[in-house]
């Protein structure tokens, strides 16, 4: 059974989408729709910007959107999923592609989201960190026990896969909760160089903001359940779907879950949508008996 699935921040790299919109006319259409809407030419960045320019969050998560969405819709009749996930920011792709949103509103919302969390993360310093190979359950013990005390809070944000799984807060419980997961075990405690606690109670200014967006457009039934990253199952219920979505940029990304669910329910076959292949090696770890593959 065909599983669809797109990746999240993280995966740009300049040059991304280019030999789409020059292969292809409906790509190069809605390419040109994207600029318009965004009002800028995203694409001047994504296809020969630089890293920096790429790099920043309101440039970051329209282009993975648009690279995302824009390979899925121009596969045609390849295009016929069964169901769909998408990491984080991919959750909007996943909800385009599957034609819960629309094109327009699925790329206003992602620019929304990317503002409003922009705006979140300069308000209040803070970060993640990527924890490797301790079981989720005594990250989850420490990183309690840390927000106990008076460092800040520091929560589980990202279940990617066994052995790996990020964490997020303020920049002071982030240090404290790294030594004492190095103690514990971890193999890594690594620092990502990001702005902001993303996936966090920290974010709860950026959701506020997101929320009044996400109210005022319509959601359809997609064509195949969306397995959403707030609680790993699948939806297919437009006011589900929405108040997933909105409860989202304060819930943790529970990929590893949605993934194990996906191929519960029959998935054995995942075609990663967009720029990367990050996706592709969380499923492998996850599960190696299923395929997992970019499109083509």
């Amino acid at each position: 059974m065909k599983a669809f699935v797109f990746p999240g921040q993280g995966a740009q790299f300049v040059g991304m989408g280019k030999d789409l919109y020059d292969n292809n006319p409906l790509a190069k259409e809605l390419f040109e729709k994207a600029n318009d809407i965004l009002g800028y030419r995203i694409t001047d960045i994504m296809f020969e910007g630089t890293d920096e320019e790429l790099k920043q969050t309101k440039v970051t998560q329209p282009a993975v959107f648009l690279h995302s969405v824009i390979s899925a819709l121009c596969m045609g009749d390849a295009f016929e999923p069964k169901m769909v996930a998408g990491h984080s920011l991919g959750e909007f792709s996943a909800l385009t592609a599957a034609g819960a949103l629309s094109f327009e509103d699925g790329l206003k919302l992602v620019y929304a989201r990317a503002m409003a969390m922009q705006k979140a993360c300069e308000a209040q310093p803070s970060t993640m960190a990527a924890i490797i190979a301790l079981p989720f359950e005594k990250i989850e013990e420490i990183c309690s026990e840390v927000s106990k005390q008076d460092k800040g809070v520091v929560v589980p944000a990202n279940y990617n896969c066994p052995g790996q799984l990020v964490i997020s807060g303020n920049i002071e419980a982030i240090d404290e909760a790294c030594a004492q997961l190095k103690a514990a075990g971890a193999k890594r405690a690594l620092p990502l160089k990001v702005g902001g606690a993303f996936h966090s109670p920290l974010m709860q200014p950026a959701k506020d903001e997101l929320q009044a967006a996400i109210e005022k457009i319509e959601i359809k039934a997609p064509m195949c359940p969306v397995y959403q990253n707030v609680d790993g199952k699948p939806h297919t219920d437009p006011s589900e779907i929405k108040a997933n979505l909105i409860a989202q940029l304060t819930s943790s990304v529970r990929w590893a879950q949605s993934v194990e669910n996906m191929i519960a329910d029959g998935a054995d076959d995942f075609t990663e949508c967009g720029p990367g292949k990050a996706l592709q090696g969380m499923i492998a770890k996850i599960n190696n008996e299923v395929a997992a593959h970019g499109i083509g």
